[in-house]
C-alpha cells in the first residue's frame, strides 16, 4: 500500500480503478508488461513522457484521463485480471522455495550490493552488476525466497550520458524526487524511521533506509543526504561510484557496516548474509562486532559467523578488486578494532594484500577470509578466481582452492519482449512460466514455424529502428543541429548487429574496425546489407574508455560507414531491451579471460538473437556449434595484438562465409530458414540453462540453504 501522507500528491483516481496507486508501490510491475499497460493505456505520451514511472505517472495523470478509463468496460476487464494475478503472486504459498527448502521457516536470507538495476525510472545502477543484482532479486521473489536486499538510494544516480559534437561523453547528474519513485521510510516494529548511525572520523553520520518493495522482496536503500550530516556526508551517497578514495571506503563502511545496522533496527534477522562482489565487505566486521560485545573473542566471533557469509566475486582483473591504502583505514577503523578487541596489526592482517605499490586492505581479501562460501560467476570464471586468490590458500593448488562458481543467468520476464512472450504462450503452453529452467520444455521451440517467428523478429527490429531514430533525432536537437540526414537512419532489411555494454577498454568495443576497409566491404554489399548499433556509458573517470566511446562515433561520420554504424547514447535498461529485442546478432569482443560473465547475450538469445562472441565469461557453457559463433579460439598468443588482429580476422570470416549467407539465404517467401535453425537453437540451449530461475535455486540450494541451517545466529 502508497503511504496515505501521499494520498493528496496524487491526482485523485477513481474508487473503482485506486488501486492502481497499490500496484505503483510495488516493481512488480517492472517485469510484468500488462501492468504497465493499465498505465500506458491511460495516457501513453504521458507514460512516455515520464519514462515508464507509475508512481510520476499517477501524480501528472489528468483526472479526466482516469475517469475515462474507470468508465471503460475493457479496460476494467483488463485491470481486474491483472489485479488478481497480481494478489495471487503476493498470497501464494505453493512456490518453489516452499515445497523445496520449508524447513528453513523463520531463516533468511540478507543480499548486500552496491547497486540495483530493477528499471529505468531507477536509476540507481551502472551496468551488468547492477543489473545481474536486480534481476537476483525479482527471482528471489518469483522463488518466494525468504530474503531482503540492501543497498544505497543515490539521489543523484548514475550520470546521464550526453555526447558533444566530437563524440566525448559528458556526464550528467539530475536529483531524484523522492515523491516521485516508489520508496517509502523503512519503520521500525514499533513504526518509527529507521535511521542509523555510523561513525566516520571525527563525527557520526546519519543514513535514513528507505524500502522499495519488489515483489514480496523488500530492498532497503540508505541515504545520506539529510539533516544533520554536513554537506560534504549528505554528498556521500549521492552518486554510484563517485568520488576519491576516501569517499569510497566511507561509502563502503555505511553500505556494510550501516546496512547491518538498519536490518537490526528494522528487527530483521538474516542468518544468511550474502555479499555480492566486495564493496559490502565490511559488514563482517559488524557481525564479528556484535558478537564481540555479547563475550566472544575476535577470532571465536570470526569463525562464527563465516559459516553464514556468501561471496560472490565478479572481478577477474586484480585492479577491479577494491583495496585501500593503509592509512586510509587507520583513518577511519582506529577506534573501532579497539571494538573488536583488537590491536592495529591484527586488524590490518584480516584483509592484508600485498600490491606492486606496498601494502593494502583488501575488502575481497576480507570477503574470503570471514565467509565460508565464494563463488564465481562463470565456470571460467570461477578457474580464473582460485588463480587469482591461491595465495590465500598457500596449503592447497589453485584446483583445490575454496571459490566455486554460480553462472550468472537473466530474469526472464524482464528481458523477454511481449511479442516472444506470447509465441511461447502459443507454443510452450500458458503455464511455461513455471518452468523456465526447464531445458525439456523449451524443446517446443523448434516446433514455432519459421514465417510465424520470422515475422515476430522483423517486427521487433523495427521497434528498435524507430527508437534508435527517435533518439538520434533528439540528440541533434539538443545540439541545435539540423535535423539527422537520411544516410543516419537505420535499414530494417539490413543484418543489424548489437554491441552494448560497459566501455572499459577490455572489452574491446573497437575491435570490429581493426581493418576497416575489410569492415566496410561487408557492411556495404549490396546483396547482403549489414549495419552495427553501439551502446555504452565508460565510467566518468575512465579516460581511455571515452576515447573507445569518441572513436566509435567519428567512425560512423566517415564515408562507408555514415548509415552503417550509430551510437545511441544514455545505454539504460530502456534502451537495452529495444537492443535485446531487434538485433538480429550481438556481438561481444572481450579480451580473454577478462569477462568474468556477462549477461547481454543471455538476454539476446532468449528472444532469438544468436551470439558471436570471444569463448569468455559465459559463452564456453553455451556455445555448442549450432547456436551462434565462437571468435577466435582459448588459445594464449605472444602479444595483446596478435590476439586482436586474430579475432578480428576470424570474425570478419565468418560474418562473409557463415552468418550473412545464412541469413541472407531466403525461400520464394523471404523468410532465411538457416538463420532461424539458429535463432531457434540459441533459444533452446541458453533460455533455460541461464535464467535466474536456474541461477537462484542453485543460490539457494547451494549456499543459502547451507548458510541458513547452520546454528541460528541471535
Amino acid at each position: 500500500m502508497s503511504p496515505t501522507s501521499a494520498d493528496l500528491l496524487f491526482t485523485p483516481i477513481p474508487d473503482r480503478i485506486t488501486r492502481l496507486r497499490d500496484l505503483a508501490y510495488n516493481l512488480y510491475w517492472s517485469w510484468h508488461p500488462e501492468a504497465q499497460d493499465l498505465y500506458r493505456h491511460v495516457d501513453i505520451d504521458l507514460w512516455e513522457a515520464v519514462y515508464h514511472n507509475p508512481v510520476e505517472f499517477l501524480r501528472d495523470v489528468r483526472q479526466r484521463k482516469l475517469e475515462a478509463a474507470a468508465s471503460n468496460a475493457d479496460y476494467l476487464r483488463e485491470y481486474d485480471r491483472v489485479l488478481a494475478k497480481f494478489d495471487h503472486y503476493m498470497a501464494a504459498e505453493d512456490t518453489w522455495f516452499n515445497r523445496t527448502h520449508g524447513d528453513t521457516q523463520g531463516r533468511g536470507v540478507a543480499y548486500f550490493s552496491a547497486e540495483f538495476g530493477i528499471h529505468e525510472s531507477l536509476p540507481i545502477y551502472s551496468g551488468g552488476l547492477g543489473v545481474l543484482a536486480g534481476d537476483h532479486v525479482k527471482e528471489a521473489s518469483d522463488l518466494n525466497l525468504p530474503f531482503t536486499a540492501v543497498g544505497f538510494l543515490y539521489p543523484q544516480g548514475y550520470f546521464r550520458q550526453r555526447l558533444d559534437h566530437s563524440g566525448w561523453q559528458e556526464a550528467v547528474y539530475n536529483k531524484l524526487n523522492f515523491a516521485d519513485i516508489a520508496a517509502t521510510p523503512a519503520t521500525t516494529p514499533e513504526g518509527g524511521e529507521v535511521v542509523v548511525e555510523i561513525e566516520l572520523p571525527g563525527r557520526v553520520l546519519y543514513a535514513k533506509v528507505y524500502k522499495i518493495q519488489v515483489g514480496r522482496v523488500p530492498l532497503l536503500l540508505m541515504d545520506t543526504d539529510i539533516h544533520p550530516n554536513s554537506m560534504q556526508d549528505r554528498e556521500l551517497a549521492a552518486r554510484l561510484y563517485g568520488g576519491d578514495q576516501d569517499m569510497r571506503v566511507a561509502q563502503e563502511i555505511v553500505l556494510g557496516i550501516g546496512g547491518v545496522r538498519a536490518l537490526r533496527k528494522m528487527g530483521i534477522s538474516p542468518t544468511a548474509w550474502h555479499m555480492n562482489e566486495g564493496h559490502s565487505a565490511f559488514l563482517v566486521l559488524e557481525l564479528a562486532r556484535e558478537k564481540v560485545k555479547q563475550g566472544m573473542s575476535f577470532k571465536d566471533a570470526c569463525a562464527a559467523i563465516a559459516p553464514h557469509c556468501i561471496f560472490t566475486t565478479h572481478t577477474p582483473v586484480p585492479a577491479g578488486n577494491d583495496a585501500f591504502p593503509l592509512p586510509l583505514i587507520e583513518k577511519y577503523f582506529w577506534q573501532y578494532w579497539t571494538e573488536l578487541g583488537i590491536s592495529r596489526d591484527e586488524f590490518i592482517e584480516v584483509a592484508l594484500q600485498q600490491q606492486s605499490w606496498g601494502p593494502t586492505f583488501a575488502m575481497t581479501v576480507l570477503a574470503l577470509k570471514n565467509s565460508n562460501q565464494h563463488n564465481g560467476v562463470s565456470k571460467l570464471h570461477g578457474e580464473v578466481a582460485r588463480d587469482m586468490w591461491q595465495w590465500l590458500y598457500p596449503e592447497k593448488p589453485a584446483s583445490e582452492v575454496p571459490i566455486t562458481s554460480v553462472t550468472n543467468g537473466i530474469h526472464t520476464l524482464t528481458w523477454l519482449a511481449p511479442e516472444m512472450h506470447k509465441l511461447y504462450d502459443a507454443y510452450l503452453g500458458n503455464d511455461w512460466e513455471q518452468a523456465i529452467d526447464d531445458g525439456k520444455r523449451w524443446k517446443e521451440v523448434y516446433d514455432i514455424p519459421d514465417q510465424v517467428l520470422w515475422d515476430t523478429r522483423k517486427a521487433l527490429k523495427l521497434q528498435l529502428i524507430n527508437d534508435a531514430r527517435q533518439r538520434l533525432r533528439q540528440r541533434y536537437t539538443r545540439l541545435n543541429m539540423p535535423t539527422a540526414p537520411a544516410e543516419y537512419t537505420l535499414d530494417p532489411n539490413a543484418f543489424t548487429i548489437g554491441f552494448a555494454r560497459r566501455f572499459a577498454t577490455y572489452k574491446r568495443a573497437t575491435l570490429v574496425f581493426k581493418d576497416p576497409e575489410r569492415l566496410k566491404s561487408i557492411l556495404n554489399n549490396p546483396q547482403r546489407p549489414a549495419q552495427i548499433i553501439f551502446a555504452g556509458k565508460a565510467h566518468p573517470a575512465d579516460d581511455p574508455g571515452k576515447l573507445f566511446i569518441q572513436q566509435v562515433f567519428q567512425m560512423s561520420l566517415q564515408p562507408g560507414f555514415a548509415g552503417k554504424i550509430l551510437f545511441i547514447e544514455e545505454y539504460d535498461m530502456c534502451v537495452a531491451r529495444y537492443l535485446v529485442h531487434g538485433v538480429d546478432m550481438w556481438l561481444n569482443t572481450p579480451r580473454r579471460p577478462h569477462e568474468a560473465s556477462g549477461t547481454s547475450g543471455m538476454k539476446a538469445a532468449l528472444n532469438g538473437a544468436p551470439n558471436m562472441s570471444i569463448l569468455d565469461g559465459w559463452w564456453p557453457e553455451a556455445f555448442n556449434g549450432k547456436n551462434g559463433w565462437a571468435i577466435g579460439d582459448e588459445r594464449e598468443h605472444a602479444t595483446q595484438d596478435e590476439r586482436d588482429w586474430e579475432d578480428a580476422r576470424h570474425m570478419y570470416t565468418q560474418l562473409e562465409n557463415d552468418v550473412l549467407p545464412a541469413y541472407f539465404d531466403r525461400d520464394a517467401a523471404g523468410v532465411p530458414h538457416r538463420w532461424l535453425a539458429v535463432a531457434k537453437e540459441a533459444i533452446v540451449t541458453c533460455a533455460p540453462a541461464f535464467s535466474t530461475a536456474r541461477m537462484v535455486k542453485e543460490y539457494a540450494t547451494r549456499l543459502y540453504v547451507p548458510a541458513m541451517s547452520e546454528v541460528t545466529e541471535k
